[in-house]
C-alpha cells in the first residue's frame, strides 16, 4: 500500500497488524481519487474507520486543506500516527480515537467537503454512518460528497431524506457509493 500521487507520491505506507482492518486497494484508491480530484484541493477531508489513514493521507498529498481521522482501535490510531509522520503530512490532520458512529451522533461542527466511510464489513455500520450524516446533514457541506465502500453483498436503498446516492461504481469485490446533498448539483 503506498501513495499514489501528490507531494507524498510513492510512500509506503504501514498496515495494521491483524485483520480487523480491510485496506483499500491501490487499484481502488486510484480510481476513487480519479473520479474525485477536482473535489480534493482545499478540502476538508473526513476519514471514518480510518484504519492506516490511506485515504485521508491520499487526499492531503494530493491537495486536501485539512483531514480527520476517526478510527476507535488503538493499533489503528498508532499506525495512521507513523504514517502520516512518514509523509510528512501531520500539520493538516487532526487523529481522534472515538467511535465514528458517536462522532456523527454529536452536532456538526465546521463542515467537511468528503467524509470517507470505510467500516469493517458485514456489519451495516456503513448504512448507520450515512444515516446519521442524513439527520444532521450540517457535517456535509454544500456540494460535497460522502462516500462509502462497502462490499457489493451489503448494498442497500437507504431511506434517505437530506441525501441522496448520485453514482455507485464496483471494483472487483468493492463498491464505492457517492452521495450528495439533496438540491445540490450532481
Amino acid at each position: 500500500m503506498r501513495v499514489i500521487a501528490g507531494e507524498a507520491k510513492g510512500r509506503k505506507l504501514k498496515t495494521v497488524p491483524g485483520s480487523g482492518t480491510r485496506p483499500i486497494t491501490d487499484r481502488v484508491k486510484e480510481n476513487l481519487f480519479n473520479l474525485i480530484q477536482w473535489e480534493v484541493a482545499g478540502s476538508r477531508f473526513l476519514d471514518l474507520f480510518a484504519g492506516t489513514g490511506s485515504v485521508g493521507i491520499e487526499a492531503l498529498s494530493r491537495g486536501a486543506a485539512e483531514a480527520v481521522f476517526l478510527d476507535s482501535a488503538r493499533a489503528a490510531i498508532s499506525v495512521i500516527d507513523a504514517n502520516l509522520a512518514h509523509c510528512r503530512l501531520e500539520d493538516r490532520a487532526q487523529v481522534q480515537r472515538t467511535d465514528a458512529l458517536v462522532f456523527l451522533s454529536n452536532d456538526a461542527g465546521t463542515p467537511f467537503d468528503l467524509v470517507y466511510i470505510a467500516p469493517p464489513q458485514g456489519q451495516g455500520m456503513w448504512a448507520k454512518a450515512l444515516m446519521l450524516l442524513d439527520a444532521r446533514p450540517g457535517w456535509l457541506a454544500a456540494g460535497g460528497l460522502a462516500i462509502a465502500q462497502i462490499h457489493p453483498a451489503e448494498y442497500e436503498e437507504l431511506p434517505l431524506t437530506n441525501l441522496q446516492l448520485v453514482d455507485r461504481r464496483t471494483y472487483g469485490s468493492t463498491v464505492l457509493c457517492f452521495y450528495g446533498r439533496v438540491g445540490d448539483q450532481a
